[in-house]
């Protein structure tokens, strides 16, 4: 393709974006196809010579689109928004047309200066301590675009270790980092999104997750107890994991109660607000992170709420030279004369490479204006209190969050086996498209407003299908519990009968239906804590009885991440306790040792791992 095709082409393709965002309406909103749909229709090997753009584009529309879950559907109602505006797919359009790749300063000055800017606009929006902004008065802090909430997680996880280590290493400075690091244990609430779990076990660090409130908030008691436990058992807490907005029901922890008790310890505290964060633009939802001012870095995603395409989730940091201490590898070929006094990204992150994301952020924040980016947020929390009145206006039904940003959780009053059968039948049918949740036991339904143009038509709509399903459900069991309905397939055992029956139950429930609603795949359950006293060390501190140790963990309510370098130092002798977001067992092993592994045996072993308390 020479630059006069892409000229042609171009135009066609922002054409056909247009067109799609236009009438996306008139899609069905979920493929209904089964896994594998795709390879029956394109062929296994690549095409030795190029193909015309239009048979490509043929195939787009005839082969691609049937698979495509739309995200940008006024019926789409799952998760969270996916950002998308036009100002911001040519703010991407642009940044592929110049390649930059912007690892440092050098690397391409603009890219990187741009971020820096882009990022005080946007804390400045939120309200964000003058801390946390590169250009404030005497700040060391400053922001960054990294992929995803899940890599800003990690990142802070993996900064906040190594601030940790290199504090006990002045006090223990003869004692193996492995070992140091096998007692350090992080902190997050039952609510918080699963890839705190995931950046602790990449960490290799032991994570406690908490009981939240009955308002699924995570407060600072609650930590401060499970600090004292986890300290009278010789470990270190060193980072606490905390959620403006979860996922589940879009409930807030109290940074407030948090943030001191976190300061005090002396341990990081990160604050994802990957959803709701952005919200904190609008001044009247700024009171919800109050206590922000004791974080060590906070992150928000602006592909979620603020109509900014994948990927770009924005994350600040109170020291950025505490943050790229634990990131920082310097070869001779990246370095530069102006390293001194400009930022490397590169440092700031995991990967080497970064796209120049920092342009759609900018087109949008500048096409929109502030008060343009309000009026979507709050045209979003307006309508979700919209849908919330319906249900609350429904004896039948039942709100089981705190409406305060764009997310619902409802349920049909009664057990939970008809709500799934509810969320079923609704996403089989196509007409919208929700996943539930679990908030204290209860199977919930997710309706969160997504769409950009979102209007009180279309939440209208959503409710008039959730009632009749939901009419049509309730008639069903009553007609059931009278003997009024009888399956087919068992009515009838001829063969023909009984494969129409099975072929319209498969059509009906797709297998992509039930992976996005059955809860056996999708609903992760944490049995509830009970509180557990842990007697304080004696004056002097002491070894930690490693009997009394299993026996804790044992009561304990809140479960721990174990890294495997903990089970090889010898704490279990013969069965470890493991658990599997879902799953809960113990493995057997063998020894290492008695296999030769180790010429060390277990007295010995634990004499390697013995760790005093600090005077």
């Amino acid at each position: 393709m020479n630059s006069k095709e892409f000229r042609n082409r171009g135009k066609e393709m922002v054409d056909y974006i247009a067109e799609y965002m236009e009438t996306v309406g008139e899609r069905r909103v979920t493929p209904n196809v089964e896994p594998g749909y795709l390879k029956d229709l394109l062929p296994l090997e690549a095409p030795v010579k190029g193909e015309s753009w239009d048979d490509i584009m043929e195939d787009v529309e005839t082969k691609i689109m049937p698979g495509v879950t739309h995200w940008q559907h006024p019926r789409f109602h799952a998760y969270f928004p996916s950002g998308n505006s036009f100002p911001s797919i040519l703010g991407d359009m642009l940044s592929d047309g110049l390649g930059s790749i912007g690892f440092s300063w050098a690397a391409s000055p603009a890219c990187t200066e741009l971020e820096t800017i882009v990022l005080d606009w946007f804390g400045k929006m939120i309200g964000l301590p003058q801390d946390f902004l590169a250009y404030g008065k005497n700040s060391k802090g400053g922001g960054v675009i990294q992929s995803s909430a899940s890599e800003c997680v990690l990142v802070a996880m993996l900064a906040a270790r190594a601030q940790m280590i290199k504090q006990l290493k002045t006090v223990h400075p003869f004692v193996e980092d492995g070992v140091l690091l096998s007692k350090l244990i992080a902190y997050c609430s039952k609510e918080a999104h699963s890839c705190v779990e995931k950046a602790a076990m990449i960490s290799f660090v032991k994570l406690r997750i908490l009981d939240p409130d009955e308002e699924l908030s995570l407060r600072g008691s609650t930590l401060q107890q499970a600090m004292d436990e986890d300290r009278a058992m010789g470990l270190v807490p060193f980072f606490v994991s905390c959620t403006i907005g979860t996922t589940s029901c879009c409930s807030f922890d109290n940074l407030a109660e948090v943030g001191p008790i976190a300061k005090e310890a002396g341990i990081w505290m990160h604050v994802d607000g990957a959803y709701a964060g952005n919200a904190m633009i609008c001044p009247e939802f700024q009171y919800l992170i109050k206590g922000i001012e004791h974080a060590m870095s906070f992150n928000t995603n602006p592909n979620k709420w603020l109509l900014t395409n994948f990927d770009i989730s924005t994350m600040w940091v109170r020291d950025r030279f505490k943050l790229t201490q634990a990131m920082v590898v310097d070869p001779l070929y990246l370095q530069h004369t102006h390293s001194d006094n400009s930022i490397d990204y590169r440092h700031w992150g995991i990967p080497l490479s970064r796209r120049f994301r920092a342009l759609k952020l900018w087109f949008v924040i500048r096409n929109y204006g502030i008060e343009g980016l309000q009026n979507y947020i709050r045209n979003h929390c307006r309508l979700a209190k919209r849908f919330s009145e319906h249900v609350q206006n429904d004896s039948r039904f039942e709100v089981c969050n705190i409406v305060r940003m764009g997310l619902v959780c409802f349920r049909l009053k009664g057990l939970n086996e008809r709500n799934k059968k509810l969320l079923t039948n609704i996403n089989a049918s196509g007409k919208l498209h929700m996943v539930p949740a679990s908030i204290h036991g209860k199977y919930v339904i997710r309706f969160c407003v997504v769409a950009q143009d979102a209007s009180e038509s279309d939440i209208d709509y959503a409710w008039d299908v959730v009632t009749d399903f939901a009419t049509e459900l309730l008639e069903a069991e009553k007609l059931q519990e009278s003997g009024g309905i009888k399956d087919p397939a068992a009515e009838d055992n001829t063969k023909a009968n009984r494969e129409k029956y099975q072929e319209s139950l498969a059509k009906k429930r797709s297998f992509f239906v039930r992976m996005v609603s059955d809860p056996k795949l999708y609903r992760p359950t944490i049995n509830p804590s009970t509180n557990t006293n842990v007697e304080e060390e004696e004056e002097g501190g002491s070894e930690p009885d490693i009997g009394e140790f299993r026996a804790t963990l044992e009561r304990r309510g809140s479960w721990v991440s174990w890294p495997l370098g903990f089970v090889f130092n010898g704490v279990f002798d013969d069965r470890i306790p493991l658990r599997f977001r879902n799953w809960e067992t113990s493995l057997a092993i063998t020894n290492g040792h008695q296999r030769g592994s180790s010429r060390l045996g277990k007295e010995d072993s634990m004499k390697q791992t013995k760790f005093t308390k600090r005077p």
